[in-house]
């Protein structure tokens, strides 16, 4: 039996179009409020499923070992240039799959195997890919770590400027993936430049707060900055790397043939999409909103008695401590899921319970702010999560899950998407 091309998903694999029905109505009537995550835009999704991704293109732009090439040259310049425009950047590359794998890339193209990095802990706030011992990052490298203050859960620049003077790393990092406040970037630089090393910010959780106008830029501190392309900045799950010209051929070369083959086109496409949007007032406003909600959600937690570390946040995200509450993360997180809450366990600082298990959740507000909602509506959520942990018996879950519902029905996610057999096509 030959295959037909012209078949919708639907009638070519009913299963895996059944799944992704499901995945559409999850997200469409849950509270999602991992910080990591958003709902990119219908724009965004078409590129996505178009025929680019037939194309093998390795290379640049002007540069493929494929013939062919002329239309696809045409789209990733665009990412390119849309990129370097939204943040003012020197050099541009939209090729990294992901934001482990572009800072993967970026460390090889200015690290040897063996020198010292130095990024904030992982269980303080960092990620993964910044030296965690179970990372590649933590074996390729000799990696140390900074954390915050267990006091004020906020980084002392003082104390990270001593343990750069001990350590002398080649190259220390900023970012992470559970900071609620704003990093002081010119500090960090000082730092690294007293120290002779170079400065990197992985900007991966607040870039679409900075192209939005909300959080300062690191571009102008930082030799390299690395960022996904979703979360904040609502785009593809992707990545993508910054860099002053000096460095733009060594990073080029490590993204490829570095570290990855053929780039994914369709992708870059998408993210050509999401920048573009990211140029515009309405995504300045959105990015104002992100943290306008963020800031209310974690000041009407703190009224029903949950502790945020480091007292709140400037950011979309905060963490949240639930030891006053005599909860783990993880019992939190399964409780809230079956309300239809989606929230993520995470340790806090100088946590007594296991990664696995973890004292506290994380929460943001993109996804919410996406679907429009606001002030009002975070002192609802925080109400929900409230009511959800405070009295996990199965009626009152029964109850939440029908009030959350209630609340997302009036903020409808991808109103006019059809069940994913009869999706458009973009051809």
């Amino acid at each position: 039996m030959s295959l037909d091309h012209n078949a919708s998903l639907r009638d070519a694999d009913p299963i895996v179009s059944r799944i992704i029905d499901q995945e559409l109505r999850r997200q469409q009537h849950g509270l999602e409020l991992i910080a990591s995550e958003n709902f990119a835009s219908r724009a965004v999704i078409d590129a996505m499923g178009t025929p680019l991704t037939n194309k093998y293109a390795e290379g640049y732009p002007g540069r493929r070992y494929y013939g062919g090439c002329e239309v696809v040259d045409e789209v990733e310049q665009l990412a390119i240039d849309r990129l370097k425009q939204l943040f003012g950047a020197d050099h541009a590359n939209v090729q990294p799959h992901s934001g482990a794998q572009a800072n993967f890339a970026a460390f090889m193209a200015i690290v040897k195997p063996g020198e010292t990095i130095m990024g904030m802990s992982l269980p303080h706030g960092g990620h993964l890919s910044h030296g965690a011992s179970v990372n590649h990052s933590g074996v390729i490298w000799r990696a140390v770590h900074y954390g915050v203050d267990p006091t004020t859960g906020r980084i002392d620049h003082d104390v990270v400027r001593e343990q750069a003077r001990r350590e002398r790393p080649k190259l220390i990092i900023a970012g992470g993936s559970a900071y609620a406040r704003i990093i002081d970037f010119a500090v960090f630089r000082s730092i690294a430049d007293e120290v002779g090393a170079l400065f990197l910010v992985d900007m991966a959780h607040f870039a679409g707060l900075v192209a939005g106008g909300v959080y300062p830029s690191p571009v102008p501190h930082a030799q390299i900055v690395t960022s996904t392309t979703h979360k904040t900045l609502r785009g593809p799950r992707a990545g993508l790397i910054l860099s002053i010209a000096e460095h733009a051929k060594a990073i080029d070369k490590s993204v490829f043939p570095g570290t990855q083959g053929g780039p994914l086109e369709h992708v870059i496409a998408a993210k050509a999409v999401a920048f573009g949007e990211a140029l515009t007032a309405d995504f300045r406003s959105y990015a104002r909103r992100v943290v306008e909600n963020a800031k209310a959600l974690a000041d009407a937690l703190v009224e029903r008695g949950f502790a945020i570390v480091s007292g709140g946040t400037d950011t979309h995200l905060m963490l949240v401590d639930l030891r006053p509450k005599g909860l783990t993360g993880k019992v939190a997180e399964k409780t809230l899921d079956q309300a239809g809450i989606t929230v993520n366990k995470n340790t806090i600082p100088d946590d007594p319970q296991s990664p696995f298990v973890t004292s506290g959740i994380r929460l943001g507000t993109p996804a919410l702010t996406t679907r429009g909602m606001g002030r009002a509506e975070m002192v609802r959520v925080a109400e929900l999560i409230d009511r959800t942990l405070t009295h996990p018996d199965e009626a009152t879950l029964g109850r939440v899950k029908l009030e959350v519902e209630e609340l997302t029905s009036n903020f409808p996610l991808y109103a006019t998407a059809q069940p994913a057999g009869r999706v458009r096509r973009s051809a």
